[in-house]
C-alpha cells in the first residue's frame, strides 16, 4: 500500500492542493479553520503535502504533520509554513502522552488498516480535554457502489447505497491510471472506537457538495442534497 502512495503523491499534489480542488478549498479547509481556531498544538494526521498544517501555523497555532509516504514529505518540506514533519504510522505516533490540545485527520482513516490502533494513539497524545477533528468521505452516503441512479425503467431519479454494514477494502479508480485502496466501514465503527479511547463526540457536520463542486461535477447536479463529506469532532476525556 506504501508503494501506491509514493507513486501517486505527485497528483494528489496537483489535484488537491493550491487551490486545485474545491471541495478542499471551499469547504474542508474553512471548516479545518474553524475547527482547530485557538489549538496551540497540533497533530496533522496523515498530512500529505501539508496544506492544513500550514493553515494552523497562519492560525496561529503550531503543528506538527506525519505521514508515512516520503513522496509527500519532501513536497511538506519545500512548502515549508512553519510546519514539522515526520515519518511515522497512525498506528505508531513517536510522541509522548498528552503532547497536543488538537489533533486532525483529513480523509486520511478510510486509507487506515488498523483503525483501533490509530484512533488509540490519537488519543493517547492528546491532553485531557484536547480535541480530535476528522474528516471522512461519509461512510454511508459514499458507501462502494452508491451513486446517482437515472432509471429509464422505473422513471425514477435516486441515490443508490451500497453495502454500507459490511467492512470491505476496495481498489478504487479515482482518476485515469490512479487506482488508490479505499476501506469501507459503517460509522458506528469508528465512533465505538473512539468512545473505547476515551474521545466523546461533541460536534458533526454533513454539509452540502460546495457550488464550486457542483460547477466542474455535472453527473452530481441533481444530487446536490447529497453530502459527500462527514465531519466529527471529538473531546478527550480527563485522564
Amino acid at each position: 500500500m506504501a508503494d501506491e502512495w509514493e507513486q501517486t503523491a505527485e497528483w494528489w499534489q496537483r489535484e488537491f492542493t493550491d487551490g486545485a480542488d474545491p471541495e478542499y478549498a471551499e469547504q474542508i479547509l474553512p471548516l479545518a479553520a474553524a475547527q482547530l481556531a485557538g489549538a496551540r498544538r497540533v497533530l496533522d494526521v496523515g498530512c500529505g503535502e501539508g496544506q492544513i498544517g500550514r493553515l494552523v501555523e497562519a492560525g496561529g497555532g503550531h503543528a506538527i504533520g506525519i505521514d508515512p509516504t516520503w513522496a509527500q514529505l519532501s513536497v511538506a518540506q519545500q512548502r515549508g509554513g512553519g510546519v514539522a514533519f515526520t515519518l511515522a504510522q497512525a498506528g505508531r505516533l513517536p510522541f509522548a502522552d498528552a503532547t497536543f490540545d488538537a489533533a486532525v485527520a483529513c480523509l486520511v482513516f478510510e486509507h487506515i488498516t488498523d483503525v483501533d490502533s490509530a484512533i488509540a494513539e490519537v488519543a493517547r497524545v492528546l491532553e485531557p480535554g484536547g480535541r480530535f477533528i476528522f474528516f471522512l468521505n461519509h461512510p454511508l452516503l459514499q458507501t462502494p457502489g452508491s451513486g446517482w441512479i437515472d432509471d429509464h425503467i422505473l422513471m425514477e431519479q435516486y441515490w443508490r447505497i451500497g453495502p454500507y454494514l459490511i467492512e470491505d477494502t476496495t481498489m478504487e479508480e479515482v482518476d485515469k491510471g490512479v487506482v488508490l485502496p479505499f476501506v469501507h466501514r459503517p460509522l458506528s465503527r469508528y465512533v465505538n472506537a473512539m468512545i473505547a479511547n476515551g474521545l466523546y463526540l461533541t460536534h458533526m457536520e454533513e454539509p452540502a457538495p460546495p457550488p464550486g463542486f457542483l460547477a466542474v461535477a455535472e453527473e452530481y447536479e441533481f444530487a446536490a442534497t447529497i453530502p459527500r463529506l462527514l465531519m466529527l469532532r471529538a473531546s478527550r476525556l480527563p485522564l
